[in-house]
């Protein structure tokens, strides 16, 4: 599945609702969000208007990672 374009880092935080995460802090223009679904993982994610590309499929890619599934899937179960 194609990842968004236009997707800003607080909408992505608001996407991660989905599998669990919360904003526990933010430090400048980034902010960590932590879930205690199948253990505790933090992530870390910039607070821009605009995300790139390759930072949203880096940062999607930890969460699959953290989830046991595909890149693929996470991207339909919060945009699908």
């Amino acid at each position: 599945m194609k990842l968004p374009r236009d997707l800003s880092g607080q909408d992505l935080a608001r996407a991660l609702r989905t599998f669990g995460y919360e904003v526990t802090r933010q430090t400048g223009s980034h902010l960590r969000l932590t879930t205690q679904v199948r253990g505790e993982h933090h992530i870390t994610i910039p607070a821009h208007p605009a995300l790139r590309v390759g930072t949203l499929a880096s940062i999607l890619a930890e969460v699959a990672a953290h989830f046991e599934t595909t890149r693929d899937e996470v991207v339909e179960q919060m945009f699908g």
